[in-house]
């Protein structure tokens, strides 16, 4: 499993970048090679991709989300296997510091050579730039989800 870490400094409101973040069906307007984010319920989200011109789907579940703080998920179906975390911090009032973690299982031999060069570290870098971009351009969020899933718990809206 390969590891990617990024993180940028966005010129926004904590509460609005982690608001921006769980509009989760606005992720193909940022993130190179995602083309469709349904949200099924508040927990699970379908995904649909195409990199390298390799198209996949796969389902993932947020297994703890804390309003403003994080948001960690992981795949539950489809032949792609990661897990990740998203973390705000609050720098300022206008400034927050938004991380990524994820780990990644490449399937595949095209994938597994791609993670070799280093292809899906700089996907994410781009991704997380294209975000600020987006965030700091809008000049709010396009909308907002404030619930708080622990593990194991029924979603429970805040």
């Amino acid at each position: 499993m390969s590891k990617v870490k990024e993180a940028v400094e966005v010129d926004v409101p904590v509460r609005t970048a982690y608001n921006q973040w769980t509009q989760f069906e606005t992720f193909p307007d940022f993130m190179e090679g995602v083309e469709e984010v349904r949200q099924l319920d508040d927990r699970h989200n379908h995904w649909t991709t195409k990199i390298g011109g390799v198209r996949r789907e796969f389902d993932t579940e947020i297994v703890d989300q804390m309003p403003d703080e994080r948001i960690t998920w992981r795949t539950t179906t489809g032949d792609t296997a990661q897990k990740g975390t998203v973390r705000f911090e609050r720098m300022d009032d206008t400034h927050t510091r938004v991380e990524l973690v994820m780990d990644v299982e490449p399937s595949g031999a095209a994938e597994k050579v791609a993670d070799m060069l280093g292809t899906l570290d700089r996907r994410v870098k781009g991704d997380m730039k294209r975000f600020k971009r987006y965030v700091e351009q809008r000049g709010g969020e396009s909308g907002a989800w404030r619930g708080r899933i622990t593990p194991g718990s029924s979603d429970t809206p805040l």
